[in-house]
Order: C-alpha cells, then sequence, then structure tokens
C-alpha cells in the first residue's frame, strides 16, 4: 500500500535540500536529511532524491554523513550511475585523518553493494588493511568478504588472502576474529581458514583477549584441529580448563563443544569435562532470560543421556515458577521425567500432580504424560495419581489421564487391571478426539474386563452419524470388532448396524474402506479374525526408566551448541501418541521379526486366497466405489504377504 502523502512530501524535501539558505544553515541542512530519513523509514520512496542527498555527502559534518550514507546504501541498486558520484567522495574520505570517517567510508563503499563499483573499492580496501588505527582495519578485513559475496565466481587475489592471514596476529583482537570470520568465508570452497598447531596455540593463547562472541568464534574454529601427540592435546585442554567453567553460557557452551571434538577418543575425559559444566548449565537454567534458560534445559537434555545422574541432586532447581512461560515448564518436566529415583519419586510425583491443574491446558496435560512415563518405573503410585485426577471431571485432564493410560498398559501389562476399572464412566467427560480415540482403544483391546465396555461403544456407535473425527470412527470400528470376539452376544447387533452404516452411508472412503474389510473378514470365519485383530496387547521392551544403559558421548557430541537439541525438544512436545500405540510406539528394528510385528503377516497364504476370492466376486458389483475397494485390498492384501 502507498504511503499517502509520499509525493507531496518528496517534492516538498526536495525543494529543502536545493534551497541554498538551508545548505548554507548547516544545522538545518541536517534536519532537512533527517527528515528524509524519517520518512523513508515509513515506506515513503525516497529514491527521486538521491542527485540531491549525493550532493548532501560532501560535508565535514559526520553525523550529516551518517544520515546521507544510510539513503545511499538503501538506494544505490536502485541508481548504480548516480553512484558513480559517491564513490569520489568516499575514496577522499578514505584519505581524512580522522580515522572514524575513514572507517565509516570504507564500510559504507562495501555496503553499496554493486559490481560496477568493485574496481574502484579493491584499492582503498587493501590500504585499509595497513591502517595505523585499528577500527579502519576491523572495517576493512570484514570489506573483503563482502566483496567476495558480492563476486563469489571470481577469486580473490592471494595476497590478499596472505594478508589476512597475517592480520591474525595483529595486536587488536577484534581485528583478530574478524579475519577469521572474512577467511572462513573467502576460503569456504576450501573448507574454511587453515587450522596448524601454530596458528591454534596463537588463537587460545589470545582468546582471553576477545569479547564474548569474539571467544565463540575462535572455539568454533578449532574445532577442525587435531593435536599431534596426547601431551598437546592435554595442554589445550589445560588453556580451555577455565573457560569451561565461564559464567557466559556461550563461552562454556563452545569450549564443551570443542572439548567434546578434541577428545573423541579419550571418553573419560569427555565424562569428566560434563561433570565440569554442570555448575554453569544449572546457572544458566536460573538466566534472567527465557530464551537462555530453554536452551539450558535443551542441553541438559543431551547430557542427561551419557550421565543420567549428573543433576539427581539438584532436581528441585528443575520445579517449575508459576509465573514461568508454559514451554519452559513443559521441558523442566522432561528433564524431571530423567531425575527420577527411589529417593525423590514421591517428591517428584507430588510436584508433578499440582501441575497437572495448571491453567495452561497444555502444561497440565504435558504433566499427566510426565507422571505416566514415570508410570513405566513406579507404575502403582502413578495410577493412584492419574485415578484421582479423573475425578475432576475436566475434560482436557480426563483426555490426558486416559491417553497416558493407554500409552501406560502397552509398556506395563501389569496395570491393565487398575486401567480398566478407572475407566468406568469416564466416557461422558471426554470430548477432544484423541482421548475417545484412547478410550475406544482401551475398550477393544480389554473390554472384556469393563464391564460396561458395550454400552459404552453403543453411546459411540448410536451418535457415528455425527461424529466429525476420522479417527474415531476408525478407531470406534476396530475396538467394536475386538469386543465382539470376547463377547459376541452382547455386541453382535451393535456391530451389524455400525458396519452398515459405514458401508452403506459413510462418506469418507478410508472408513468405509476399513468397514468393507472387517465385513469380508468375518466371512472368513472368527478364527481367521482372531489372528488378525487380536494381536500384541502390550510391548513390555520398551523397558523401563530406571537403569537404561547410558548413551555413549559420541551420539550426540556434534548436536552440542547447535540448534539441533532445540529442534528435537520441539518434536518431542508435539509428539504426543495418537491412535493405536502399537501403530504409533512400536518401532521396530531392522533385523527384528515382522512376523510378530506386522498383523497382516500373520495371514496365511491360503487366508489371502480366501479373501481375494471374495474381493474379486465383488469386481461384478455395479457399484464403482466397490470395485475399486476390491481391487485395492487385492493389492494390499498381495503386497503384505510378500512383504
Amino acid at each position: 500500500m502507498p504511503y499517502l502523502g509520499g509525493e507531496e512530501t518528496v517534492r516538498e524535501l526536495r525543494r529543502a535540500l536545493s534551497n541554498p539558505n538551508v545548505q548554507s544553515d548547516q544545522l538545518r541542512y541536517r534536519n532537512t536529511i533527517l527528515k528524509v530519513i524519517r520518512a523513508m523509514s515509513q515506506g515513503v520512496d525516497m529514491s527521486g532524491l538521491f542527485s540531491e542527498m549525493v550532493k548532501a555527502c560532501a560535508t565535514v559534518d559526520v553525523v550529516q554523513k551518517k544520515l546521507v550514507y544510510v539513503f545511499l546504501c538503501s538506494y544505490a541498486a536502485l541508481n548504480p550511475e548516480l553512484s558513480l558520484l559517491v564513490i569520489n567522495t568516499l575514496r577522499k574520505d578514505c584519505q581524512d585523518p580522522n580515522p572514524m570517517v575513514r572507517s565509516l567510508a570504507l564500510r559504507n563503499m562495501t555496503n553499496l553493494r554493486l559490481p560496477s563499483l568493485v574496481e574502484y573499492v579493491e584499492q582503498p580496501l587493501a590500504a585499509g588493511l595497513r591502517d595505523r588505527a585499528a577500527c579502519v582495519r576491523r572495517v576493512a578485513v570484514l570489506g573483503w568478504a563482502k566483496l567476495h559475496n558480492l563476486q563469489a565466481s571470481s577469486e580473490i587475489d592471494a595476497a590478499v588472502v596472505n594478508e589476512l592471514y597475517s592480520l591474525l596476529r595483529d595486536p587488536d583482537p577484534v581485528v583478530m576474529v574478524n579475519c577469521l570470520r572474512a577467511l572462513e568465508e573467502i576460503l569456504k570452497d576450501e573448507g574454511g581458514v587453515a587450522i596448524n598447531k601454530p596458528i591454534t596455540h596463537h588463537l587460545l593463547n589470545r582468546l582471553k583477549e576477545c569479547d564474548i562472541w569474539g571467544q565463540c568464534q575462535v572455539l568454533r574454529v578449532l574445532q577442525r584441529y587435531r593435536p599431534q601427540s596426547e601431551d598437546e592435546l592435554f595442554d589445550i585442554l589445560s588453556l580451555l580448563d577455565a573457560s569451561l567453567v565461564s559464567p557466559h553460557p556461550p563461552i562454556m557452551a563452545a569450549t564443551l563443544s570443542l572439548f567434546l571434538s578434541l577428545c573423541s577418543g579419550q571418553p573419560a575425559v569427555s565424562l569428566a569435562a560434563l561433570e565440569r559444566v554442570r555448575g554453569p548449565l544449572l546457572a544458566a537454567c536460573g538466566s534472567g532470560s527465557r530464551e537462555m534458560r530453554f536452551t539450558a534445559l535443551c542441553h541438559i537434555q543431551l547430557l542427561l543421556r551419557s550421565i543420567p545422574g549428573l543433576m539427581g541432586a539438584h532436581y528441585k532447581r528443575f520445579f517449575c515458577g508459576y509465573a514461568e512461560p508454559a514451554y519452559i515448564k513443559q521441558r523442566k518436566m522432561q528433564v524431571l521425567v530423567e531425575l527420577v529415583n527411589d529417593e525423590n519419586v514421591a517428591m517428584l510425583l507430588d510436584e508433578l500432580k499440582g501441575y497437572c491443574t495448571d491453567v495452561n491446558a497444555e502444561t497440565a496435560q504435558a504433566a499427566i504424560t510426565a507422571i505416566g512415563r514415570i508410570g513405566r518405573s513406579y507404575s502403582d503410585r502413578c495410577l493412584e495419581i492419574l485415578t484421582g485426577l479423573l475425578g475432576l471431571k475436566q475434560d482436557h485432564i480426563t483426555s490426558a489421564v486416559v491417553q497416558t493410560m493407554r500409552d501406560l498398559v502397552w509398556v506395563c501389562p501389569q496395570c491393565s487391571d487398575t486401567v480398566c476399572f478407572a475407566l468406568e464412566g469416564c466416557e461422558e467427560t471426554l470430548q477432544d478426539s484423541q482421548g475417545r480415540q484412547a478410550l475406544l482403544w482401551l475398550l477393544g483391546v480389554y473390554g472384556e474386563r469393563v464391564s460396561s465396555a458395550p454400552y459404552t461403544l453403543e453411546v459411540f456407535i448410536d451418535g457415528v452419524r455425527s461424529e466429525a473425527s476420522l479417527g474415531v470412527k476408525m478407531e470406534l470400528l476396530t475396538a467394536t470388532m475386538r469386543l465382539f470376539l470376547c463377547r459376541p452376544a452382547e455386541t453382535q447387533d451393535m456391530l451389524g448396524r455400525l458396519l452398515h452404516y459405514c458401508i452403506e452411508e459413510e462418506t469418507d472412503m478410508c472408513v468405509r474402506d476399513q468397514a468393507l474389510l472387517y465385513y469380508r473378514l468375518l466371512h472368513c470365519g472368527i478364527e481367521e479374525t482372531r489372528k488378525v485383530l487380536q494381536g500384541r496387547r502390550s510391548d513390555p521392551s520398551l523397558g523401563v526408566l530406571i537403569g537404561r544403559p547410558a548413551e555413549p558421548v559420541s551420539q550426540w557430541a556434534r548436536s552440542f551448541n547447535t540448534l539441533e537439541p532445540l529442534r528435537q525438544g520441539s518434536i518431542e512436545t508435539e509428539s504426543v501418541s495418537r491412535g493405536s500405540p502399537e501403530h504409533t510406539m512400536f518401532d521396530p528394528k531392522p533385523n527384528a521379526d515382522l512376523s510378530n510385528t506386522l498383523d497382516c503377516s500373520l495371514l496365511s497364504f491360503s487366508f489371502v486366497m480366501k479373501i481375494e476370492q471374495e474381493l474379486f466376486s465383488w469386481l461384478s458389483s455395479i457399484d464403482v466405489d466397490i470395485m475399486r475397494c476390491s481391487l485395492h485390498y487385492v493389492s494390499c492384501h498381495r503386497n503384505s504377504y510378500c512383504h
């Protein structure tokens, strides 16, 4: 949307900039230029004033120069020919006795970013590398990197690269770090700056002279160096020891990342380094910056994979504060689950129980999920809490509890009796689709133990026409079929009504296809149907939380001090199990026996042939949809059997 009054504003400012009376008054002239910059920042197209602003850059007023250069760098690409007029002024400023003016001219000369001006920029940049003022050398070094980006296909002169290497020993630490950044960019295709033993030790000895981000840059580049002997390795580690416990989290993280890179063949040294950073990481978890706290929590989770008890004595530091944002609370709960043991389990469960009634529904559900994960090792205590939460009769809490119970019985089948007893009456509170799917799965798998299972399913079947969730409909079909196999007298009538609706009236083809499959499956006999539908009820092989083997540091060392831990954390937060746990939680190993994990593989060859014969009989039907479904299932069954 064009800025209202923009053309009138441009005309008024042009008259003011061309007025000799304004030009003779330095303060008025500067204020007029300031109005141009202000209008430009508000979205007005001021490119028509380019020639007037070019004239305004010929001044001794440094403030006015800065304002004009901001304008010229913004509109240089739209006026490449007029930009040539600026070069003479900039080159003249590069000879100014004031180092601030020289650095300002060099910076803006490279910020014009016009390929046609490269030949005019190279000579001032080369002179800037040898300037006596450090601020000019800083700008000149980065200017060569900008020049390389402007013409990436052309090669930078080898003499310039050698001079940049020599500036790594510049007395100014910022110049040294800028040289590293520039060489990394210029030599990107060659693998970056060459790190040898003299350069490594020089950078390490001057590490403390750099600022925080300069130290991080140096430490990141040094990860490519490999010590030539064990003595040299420990000399380097000794130099880095102080940085490992730095009060600045970025330096600590970069140093630990370098430690892990250098000690990839020394697992004992790596574990000792992880122990050393416990204090700085805990301090980062109490930082005033929310982003810093979240990042520290994500990296603590990485460390706990190799040293599960690293933060065990400090578990109270991960209790949630009332005013903390939900994403930090959820991450702290994940850490608390990793820290549970026989001594603190009671206190942790009491703390998590308090979070289950948090005003934020996502936080409450995350707390319930955390209790369920602890239930893998302490099932009795956790089931007592989960059963009590069902009495609150709140939709989001009941839904999370039912989903957690479903996942818990999949891992701990000994909990099934308690879960089945707790399910009575909870269907009245459930409103969301995920909770209802979990309830239906439990009723289908353990329906023979729940006295009200047929009546609960009948309520769902009576309301199937108004059901909007595809997942609920498909889970309802499977649950009713499973319940029919163990309680046929009570379920036969409702199963018939459900199959009739799904085949004859349902518009969603996924639901209709599944109903057709079950209908034809029943024609093949109860025993064959039982082989397909009544598979495993649990998977205890997923194990418990306590006593898990520690992972080698090498498995996650490369992702430390990157965005990877944050990305993994977001996936874990969002990965609430959906649908049947045998579909979402079980991940067979590459060498696993598929005959024990895939329902389709339980079909004997003769049984597959029976199904195909029945399906082929449907191909003569005039219903095009039924013909398509038949062909689809014939293909699926053959592929499943072959695989």
